[in-house]
């Protein structure tokens, strides 16, 4: 039986306690996360039938409900599935369920005949899967990536040979691309290409003698490689389809900056405009920012992939990491460029941004300005009123007190004293207006004085 996995421990074992300090909350967990998903064991000839769905809106109460549907797997519990990975071996085949932040993987791992080679036009049991009927049909989830690997011993004594034989199998009117991998030990062989059934199919031949963990290690890493090719893809449709939002706001944001410098709009509609702009871009950065990141580290997770192939030429074809690095790498280059373009675009939002706020500034200023001269020559209209009418309150103070002077003289007279109440009120008014005066002075001096 193929056994596509060794089991993981589940937390520290049992030992002596009290040598070390008490463990960090995450010791434990992060330390086991480098057996999250163990390394493959794969026995030879084998089929191994994967399908990557999309988990959104799918919870593991869902994928727990159909994994209960395999055969002997009706107690399944969703807790089962809470170490997002899980293995279950079944009569002659097993399945393995990992779920990851976006996609979730099923493989199911199956033996073939001794007699399933290259010779035949198809090897035998890719029409024939050990699952139950419709149960692959019956994966919760969207489809992203769906392959048949197939995994036979080959001498590969004969290059050419072995390239016919495989052209066969794929069919006929197929660009196959090829890598000798880990120097010689096996080759990997595929077009690329999905079948009528939905499945592509990848040929990995081996030398006789190879290990079950070597078997796993490639088979892990060449459907790895397929799946993250896929992901780091996704962001391409929504890079192409942002190009025509950008060209506009681009367009609008160069005619915002000439009408700023040509002061032929309001600063209140270029701010309205500029906002506007802003909002847009920020909003697709927020909806879409996650999607370009993932494709970057997607894209980055193909790379190291290719690399751990550690491929070689097979004569007359192109290896499957050429292959895919100039098909791929046009995609990621576009979603950085968009990427890029949106953080372009918003700095350029930011930094017109600031042109307008000085320019609104500038004019606050010279309106400020020119309220401070109005409030300046009301002041001094107001100083010069004041003026006049302290002369004119003076003048009338005086009035007053030479009135006052002339009935206290008109008085003296009627009690006999000689005097001519005019000619002394008259006589007195110099000296009343400056008593008046200089009251009047000390007054406005101790004012200015306490201030």
């Amino acid at each position: 039986m193929n056994d596509f996995s060794i089991p993981a421990p589940a937390e520290l074992p049992e030992c002596r306690i009290g040598l070390l300090p008490p463990d960090d909350a995450l010791r434990v967990s992060l330390h086991n996360e480098i057996h999250a998903r163990p390394q493959a064991h794969v026995r030879l000839p084998a089929l191994i039938t994967y399908v990557a769905v999309l988990n959104r809106e799918v919870s593991r109460e869902d994928e727990a409900a159909h994994l209960r549907r395999l055969p002997g797997q009706q107690e399944l519990q969703p807790h089962a599935l809470h170490a997002n990975f899980l293995r279950l071996r079944l009569g002659g085949y097993t399945v393995k369920w990992e779920r990851h932040s976006e996609f979730t993987r099923y493989s199911i791992v199956q033996p073939l005949p001794p007699g399933a080679g290259l010779g035949a036009a198809q090897p035998a049991l890719l029409d024939s899967l050990a699952t139950p009927p419709g149960w692959l049909a019956g994966i919760p989830g969207q489809t992203i990536a769906a392959l048949q690997l197939v995994m036979l011993e080959d001498a590969l004594a004969d290059a050419g040979a072995v390239m016919r034989q495989a052209e066969t199998w794929f069919g006929p009117r197929c660009t196959l691309v090829a890598s000798d991998m880990g120097r010689g030990h096996s080759w990997a062989i595929t077009d690329f290409r999905l079948q009528c059934d939905g499945f592509e199919r990848l040929l990995v031949l081996f030398r006789p003698g190879g290990t079950l963990t070597r078997a796993g290690r490639v088979a892990g890493r060449l459907i790895e490689l397929e799946t993250y090719r896929l992901m780091a893809l996704r962001g391409l449709p929504v890079a192409k389809s942002l190009g025509p939002m950008l060209a506009s706001v681009e367009a609008e944001l160069a005619d915002l900056t000439a009408q700023l410098d040509s002061r032929a709009e309001t600063e209140q509609h270029l701010l309205d405009r500029l906002i506007a702009l802003a909002a847009r871009v920020e909003r697709t950065t927020a909806e879409h920012g996650y999607r370009f990141s993932a494709t970057c580290a997607y894209a980055d997770l193909v790379e190291q992939r290719i690399a751990e192939l550690r491929e070689q030429a097979i004569p007359g074809n192109q290896t499957v990491g050429e292959f895919l690095r100039r098909r791929v790498s046009p995609a990621i280059a576009t979603v950085t460029s968009t990427e890029r373009r949106l953080a372009a675009l918003s700095g350029r939002i930011a930094r017109t941004s600031d042109l307008l706020r000085t320019r609104v500034d500038i004019v606050t200023e010279g309106q400020n300005q020119q309220l401070l001269a109005k409030l300046t020559r009301g002041q001094e209209l107001q100083l010069r009123l004041q003026t006049t009418v302290e002369g004119l309150s003076i003048a009338a103070i005086s009035y007053y007190v030479v009135s006052l002077l002339l009935y206290g003289a008109k008085a003296l007279k009627g009690l006999g004293v000689p005097l001519q109440p005019e000619m002394t009120a008259g006589a007195l008014i110099p000296v009343v207006l400056w008593g008046v005066w200089r009251t009047t002075k000390r007054i406005h001096e101790k004012l200015h004085a306490d201030h």
